[in-house]
């Protein structure tokens, strides 16, 4: 779709929302919502992509608007259902299952992941349980429960903003970290691939795995970013 519009505005729609319009004209969801957006940094970064089109309308540099598209046509009316899923996450965490063999890669693991599992376990107030291999592990109840709390108390834009960090690590404790402070963008995102930097040292760069690789990783830092934008991030 070619660029329709020439004004990309803000406007007053109820308290602490603004109603994105072009051309006067709010924009509606891929569902027909009118895309409704918390007052702030995160708002003002959605119109920015919007002002950026030149020509054909790229949603691949528009990954606010995707996130807030994400939020009014799925997490707004089933928040439940993902606190719930990402709480499961903890019992598969990536962090939570170590490799067996060889031992570089386990030392590599240990050095980075066990510094993040003690704070985060310090901030949860309970164990977190870990593994060699795959055998399943159980968490504790209480740590469930916190991470559940501390899940529901986000609103739905830093909600799926947090969903979408832990789908591209595999770890909602890693994501956790990232907004609590514990990490960065940076350091989350280099533990989250330990076995794949592992790999590259014994066998070097694939370049096809390598650009999938920074399209994912440029998906990471724009969710951090929105969480930054939303205030979300301690």
């Amino acid at each position: 779709m070619k660029r329709f519009y020439k004004d990309v505005a803000l406007k007053p729609a109820a308290a602490g929302v603004s109603s994105l319009r072009l051309d006067g004209r709010p924009v509606k969801t891929p569902s027909g919502r009118v895309l409704e957006l918390p007052v702030g940094g995160f708002a003002d970064a959605v119109a920015d992509e919007w002002r950026a089109q030149e020509g054909d309308i790229d949603p691949g540099t528009m990954p606010f608007t995707r996130l807030a598209n994400t939020v009014l046509d799925g997490i707004a009316e089933r928040k439940d259902e993902v606190v719930a899923s990402l709480t499961a996450y903890a019992q598969t965490d990536l962090l939570c299952y170590g490799a067996e063999t060889p031992q570089a890669l386990v030392e590599m693991q240990v050095t980075t992941w066990q510094p993040i599992l003690e704070r985060v376990s310090t901030i949860l107030g309970a164990p977190i349980a870990t593994t060699s291999g795959i055998a399943a592990i159980t968490q504790d109840a209480r740590l469930l429960e916190q991470l559940r709390s501390d899940l529901d108390g986000l609103e739905g834009f830093a909600l799926a903003a947090f969903h979408e960090m832990t789908t591209l690590t595999g770890s909602v404790l890693l994501a956790l970290a990232v907004l609590h402070g514990v990490v960065d963008e940076v350091q989350a995102w280099n533990a989250a691939h330990v076995d794949e930097k592992f790999q590259q040292q014994q066998w070097g760069v694939d370049d096809e795995a390598q650009a999938l690789h920074e399209i994912k990783q440029a998906s990471f830092r724009s969710a951090v970013r929105a969480l930054r934008l939303l205030g979300a991030i301690t």
